[in-house]
């Protein structure tokens, strides 16, 4: 496993940017239960930081699909408590709370559809355990109160994205953790600052999903680790509007028992649209 620093135009570099006046933000992509790479991203982004000041910013999806859910949530929690750390919620975050405290209505079985089999083992558990028991409260508190959005001035940091043309405070919170096409398929002028955000790794020129999307108004970090075993650090200037200045990528071992499939879009919409995750 290695990391390298890669310019946004594709320029491969050693990560030897010296620190800014200004604090970077260094956003971290989905996840989902490679607790593998997380220790590997923590590692760079210290040695990247070389003593400025920064804070790090992980987009959501921490649980399911990956073999360690349990561990990355341990590992952020910890984390939070030493580092200028902000963890937003991702949707399938907001599965699991909803399964574990909700179980009726078919949400026990929506979250085990969409990868919480693979945290449930990281728990020790099975679907017909007593979950509520099973799983720490403090994960559950954890996740619950996680929140949405963040930003900097210049940009909003959101797992999902956000509506086009619709003021932030007036988003819906569901927005945030699952809208897909309406926000991917937006012209520019749909937004007033740059937004950075994971939840879909492929989508219409983005063929590769272990590769960051790189646009002018939005950035898409999520490169599908769980499976493809690459993890994208967005480095970004408070002081520069747009883009990152530049991206860390950590490389582990790719899942060969994963493929990729589409995924069900916002709950209310269950056709299969353009989002994608592994399922054996």
């Amino acid at each position: 496993m290695e990391y390298i620093a890669v310019m946004p135009a594709e320029r491969t570099t050693e990560a030897t940017s010296a620190p800014t006046a200004a604090p970077r933000t260094y956003a971290v992509g989905d996840l989902h239960g490679r607790l593998d790479l997380l220790r590997l991203a923590v590692a760079a982004i210290a040695d990247h930081v070389r003593g400025g000041p920064f804070r790090v910013v992980f987009l959501g999806d921490y649980v399911d699909r990956g073999p360690e859910s349990r561990g990355v949530i341990e590992f952020l929690i910890d984390l939070q408590k030493r580092w200028p750390a902000t963890c937003l919620k991702g949707n399938h975050e907001d599965l699991m709370v909803q399964a574990v405290t909700q179980a009726g209505g078919g949400r026990l079985e929506h979250w085990l559809d969409n990868g919480g089999d693979e945290t449930l083992r990281s728990y020790g558990l099975r679907p017909d355990s007593d979950l509520g028991e099973g799983v720490p409260r403090e994960h559950i508190r954890w996740m619950a109160g996680l929140p949405s959005t963040t930003g900097d001035g210049h940009r909003i940091y959101v797992h999902a994205g956000v509506a086009p043309g619709v003021p932030i405070e007036r988003q819906k919170p569901e927005t945030f953790l699952w809208i897909r096409e309406r926000f991917l398929q937006a012209r520019p002028s749909g937004f007033d600052a740059h937004i950075v955000h994971g939840h879909t790794p492929v989508w219409e020129g983005k063929s590769e999903p272990a590769r960051p999307e790189l646009l002018g108004h939005r950035t898409n970090l999520d490169t599908g680790a769980f499976a493809t075993g690459v993890l994208a650090i967005g480095v970004f200037d408070s002081g520069i509007p747009g883009g990152p200045v530049d991206l860390i990528w950590i490389r582990g071992a790719p899942s060969a028992t994963l493929a990729l499939a589409p995924e069900d879009d916002e709950p209310t919409r269950r056709g299969r649209l353009g989002g994608w995750f592994g399922r054996r």
